[in-house]
């Protein structure tokens, strides 16, 4: 036994007779065990307490000697293959190896302190069309093969430092590379592919660890009674190495305890490196995620009362059922006076069921709101999670206080929008009630989730799979510190692309895919989430993103629904590094994509905007061609209204690439012939492959956007009818339907367009409509000062801020509009077929007025009503004129209309509808007030 091995934290207090009779026998087991089984670990101090209880997340054990400049420009293709771009084929080709990771290259250009070498051939040799599809990106150059004798040696070779070497025949150095390894260990460790249960699993007598590491030198596992404390025990794990996984198994059961591992790793560019490291497989963790907590996570402790009879929502039978409501946990919760203090930005929030935000709530659900999709609520790295700062805040009209003090508080505040991964499975702590107990942050989650579920609403998370909070050997980076080079995506010379404007992740690599799919099912298996939205999910494989949704609803036996963010850029922008799960690449997928064609169309402008550009583009409902600002006074933009117009149609179509439609000259063009930009505006082949939608956490809320272009006359009623019009577009368009927290209510966050880390006071939401927070002060500088001209005036302006009472008109509006697209599924045709058949679109080409839309959805075909249809004939007119407008359409003249009953009713939020609106039945002609959008329709039997 090495004497210096050791296996149990010793104290004189445990050697009294008292004390030791005082201890259980469990205990007593659990440490005869480490005493007697644990083998001896020749030459090393990884196995020390000292490496468990140090405060230092790394050590360096021998620093790499290699000259700053060195890149990996080599890529491995597969185990025995590599490509090394632009080198010529001269001298000879050798890797140089070192355990210790010493290799140097001396004054006379010769490699020196190795262990040993390869020699490497230039080859032509063809190798399989999958590995060449993989690697379409890396530049030409060299293939070099490793000698069949080698093969064996190659598992060992990429636990130490590797270097690519080209030299002449005496010797000398001609140039060097490292090498990206990702296609390496893909190929010699595939079978980790099948491998379960990493990370920790449970038993009744036993504990299992399992970590991928097959790079590590030696990986141990500190064991910890709670965090803050020394370690317990320390143990070796063993490799495996077939799929490069380290595992140990205790005999004892070790739940509620915590963990992290040690281990001894190359890394480029540093050396040989001692990393302590939580598990990338954590479901739970202590605060500030110093360790991961051991847990079951079908342990009856972490179950709320009554979890597993739970019912789930079956409001959802298709995907484009869906009407979805984007929340912030924080922001749902912490400006609620109506919840207990203790409560308020806390998972715990959403029991309250008699708080104004629960109640705001179930209003929503019994009008027609299916799914709550949650902000990040994963394990994120910017959020204190004890002693985040809580600063008082001020500020009315164009005050710059507010906006100082938030921006001096960031980094330590309580707020972040949390798209900052830290670890994927396990929830976010300064949501609990008791971040630094593993168990607490678990149970409160579920009970948020039965909540929402017993208001029958479902569940949804904004997951963020395409990069991680830090890469590197930065201390908030996991993945890359267990396998450095692994996990992250690499430019040409190695370094981590960051086009996501963080350290992207490279989900085209087998286990990071696997990471992604297997955190993906715990969500959905252990916190019967229903559906996720995927961030930036352009940058993931489209390949990867149907086996994760495909394996999901295996696992759980229900159809999960998966939607994200499909944009097309950066390293991987059309298809450079494989077929995205981008926009126009996941047709037939069934993988809904935010559509921002009729977005930016109804808005004005685009996400980009800035400066005056974001008064001049007016959209088709802030008054484009008809109700001029003062940047667009005299100018004629009837062409720019005409295509905003076709534009909205594209969206209440569904953005069906087939979907045929007359343009303003009169043409009958399928929908991806009409421009967005240098793109087709049609691009889905299904109605629930697009995500609908006016705004969201990005950019300006519509209330903001709409404050930069309409008229600054414009009243407070009118303002608050527009953004009705947008809601109303939105509730009306086939496909799914996606909506902000706060649309609603006129939510403002006093025209910050980016406000994901502007604390609590420029992201509160007011559940008792009365102020929706427009004019308290100028938004953070960092991201909005460049548009302090504009935004200054608008602030000082008594006419923008609305009154409660028009909160609450818009309010009530919008619960008509779910009612309204509720009452009948044909707002929600499952297919483009259904679709084609059914919707018609009058008003058309170039004799057309463009500020009136009108839709004409057919219920009844061949004398046959479509199943939930509820009308024969559903007619939808949207003015967006200030002025009333008339259209007479001779198809629909000498039918049965009358205004849809959610207009009709006592309680209608917009009384213009019943008091104005008119059809003349012997002409076909209906009237339509300003700024109004209704609904008519016709039911002749069953």
């Amino acid at each position: 036994m090495n004497a210096k091995l050791k296996c149990w934290e010793r104290n004189d207090a445990a050697t009294h007779p008292d004390v030791l009779r005082r201890l259980t026998a469990q205990y007593l087991f659990l440490s005869l065990f480490f005493f007697f089984s644990t083998a001896a670990i020749a030459e090393t101090k990884i196995g020390e307490f000292e490496d468990c209880n140090t405060t230092e997340f790394q050590s360096i054990l021998s620093k790499s000697e290699l000259p700053t400049q060195n890149k990996a420009r080599a890529v491995w293709l597969n185990a025995t293959s590599l490509r090394w771009p632009g080198i010529k084929n001269a001298g000879q080709f050798k890797l140089y190896f070192s355990k210790s990771g010493k290799i140097q290259i001396s004054d006379k250009k010769r490699v020196t302190a190795f262990d040993g070498a390869l020699i490497l051939k230039v080859s032509n040799r063809a190798l399989a069309k999958d590995i060449m599809a993989r690697f379409n990106y890396v530049t030409p150059g060299l293939q070099l093969d490793i000698a069949a004798s080698d093969h064996s040696k190659l598992r060992e070779l990429h636990t130490q430092q590797v270097l690519l070497v080209q030299e002449n025949r005496q010797g000398e150095v001609l140039d060097f590379s490292v090498i990206q390894l990702a296609g390496a260990l893909d190929d010699l460790y595939a079978s980790a592919d099948n491998e379960e249960n990493l990370g920790v699993t449970l038993k009744k007598n036993n504990t299992q660890f399992k970590l991928w590491a097959p790079t590590a030198q030696n990986v141990r596992v500190c064991v910890y009674a709670k965090p803050g404390q020394k370690a317990q025990s320390v143990q070796n794990l063993s490799k495996n190495t077939d799929t490069g996984i380290w595992a140990f198994e205790y005999p004892v059961n070790l739940e509620k305890k915590y963990y992290k591992y040690v281990m001894d790793v190359f890394v480029q560019g540093v050396g040989l490196v001692r990393n302590r490291v939580t598990d990338p497989y954590s479901i739970s963790l202590s605060s500030d995620s110093t360790h991961s907590y051991i847990a079951n996570l079908d342990s009856e402790d972490l179950k709320p009362k009554h979890w597993d009879k739970t019912v789930f929502p079956n409001k959802v039978k298709h995907q484009t059922d869906m009407v979805i409501y984007e929340l912030h946990v924080r922001d749902f919760s912490i400006s609620d006076a109506s919840v207990s203090k203790n409560n308020r930005g806390k998972y715990t929030a959403f029991t309250e069921t008699n708080s104004k935000g629960m109640q705001h709530l179930i209003a929503l659900s019994k009008a027609g709101l299916t799914d709550i999709h949650l902000l990040p609520v994963f394990d994120l790295a910017t959020v204190p999670e004890k002693n985040c700062a809580e600063p008082d805040i001020e500020g009315t009209g164009s005050s710059e206080k507010p906006q100082a003090i938030i921006e001096k508080y960031a980094s330590t505040d309580c707020f972040n929008w949390g798209y900052d991964p830290y670890h994927f499975n396990a929830p976010e702590g300064s949501y609990s009630t008791h971040a630094n107990d593993g168990a607490t942050r678990i149970i409160e989650f579920r009970r948020m989730v039965q909540a929402l579920h017993q208001l029958n609403l479902r569940v949804g998370m904004d997951v963020v799979y395409n990069h991680t909070t830090a890469s590197g050997q930065h201390e908030k980076s996991v993945l890359d510190r267990i396998v450095p080079g692994y996990y992250q995506r690499l430019n040409a010379d190695g370094v981590v692309e960051r086009s996501t404007c963080c350290d992207n992740t490279a989900t085209e690599n087998m286990m990071m895919a696997k990471l992604m799919r297997e955190s993906v099912v715990l969500w959905a298996k252990h916190y019967k989430i229903d559906s996720f939205r995927f961030d930036l999910m352009g940058h993931q494989p489209r390949k990867e993103m149907e086996r994760t949704l495909n394996t999901v609803n295996i696992a759980t036996g229900r159809d999960i629904q998966f939607i994200g963010e499909g944009w097309n850029f950066g390293e991987v922008a059309n298809g450079k590094r494989f077929i995205q799960a981008s926009q126009l690449s996941l047709n037939g997928s069934g993988i809904g994509t935010f559509s921002d064609r009729a977005r930016d169309a109804i808005r004005g402008g685009n996400a980009g905007d800035s400066k005056a550009a974001l008064v001049e583009r007016q959209g088709y409902i802030n008054g484009l061609g008809y109700d001029a600002n003062e940047a667009n006074i005299g100018k004629n933009l009837h062409s720019e209204l005409l295509h905003a117009a076709a534009l909205v149609r594209v969206g209440l179509a569904g953005s069906l690439r087939d979907y045929k439609m007359l343009d303003d000259r009169g043409r009958s063009k399928s929908l991806e012939t009409f421009a967005y930009g240098d793109q087709a505006a049609g691009y889905v082949s299904q109605p629930g492959e697009v995500v609908n939608y006016v705004d969201n956490h990005d950019n300006q809320t519509l209330f903001d956007i709409n404050a930069y272009k309409l008229p600054v006359t414009t009243s407070k009623e009118d303002r608050a009818r527009v953004q009705v019009l947008g809601m109303a577009l939105n509730a009306f368009s086939q496909g799914i339907a996606y909506f902000h927290a706060g649309i609603e209510t006129l939510r403002s966050k006093s025209m910050d367009g980016n406000s994901y880390d502007s604390g609590d006071w420029f992201n509160r939401l007011d559940w008792r409509l009365q102020d929706n927070y427009f004019a308290t002060g100028l938004p953070p500088k960092r991201d909005n000062g460049h548009n302090y001209e504009w935004i200054t005036p608008r602030l000082n302006n008594a006419l923008i801020k609305p009154d409660a009472e028009h909160i609450r008109f818009s309010r009530d509006a919008f619960l008509d509009l779910l009612k309204i697209r509720d009452s009948s599924s044909l707002f929600r045709l499952q297919t483009a077929e259904q679709i084609k058949q059914r919707l018609t679109f009058y008003n058309l080409g170039p004799t057309q007025n463009p500020v009136l839309i009108v839709g004409h959805l057919k219920g009844r075909s061949q004398g046959k009503r479509l199943a939930g249809a509820n009308f024969d004939d559903l007619l939808y007119l949207v003015n967006v004129d200030k002025t009333a407008q008339r259209i007479s359409i001779d198809e629909e003249a000498g039918k049965q209309y009358v205004l849809h009953p959610v207009h009709l009713a006592d309680k209608a939020a917009d009384t213009r509808p019943a008091k104005a609106a008119r059809y003349d039945k012997n002409t076909g002609t209906f009237f339509i007030p300003a700024r109004t959008a209704l609904v008519f329709v016709t039911k002749e039997g069953p």
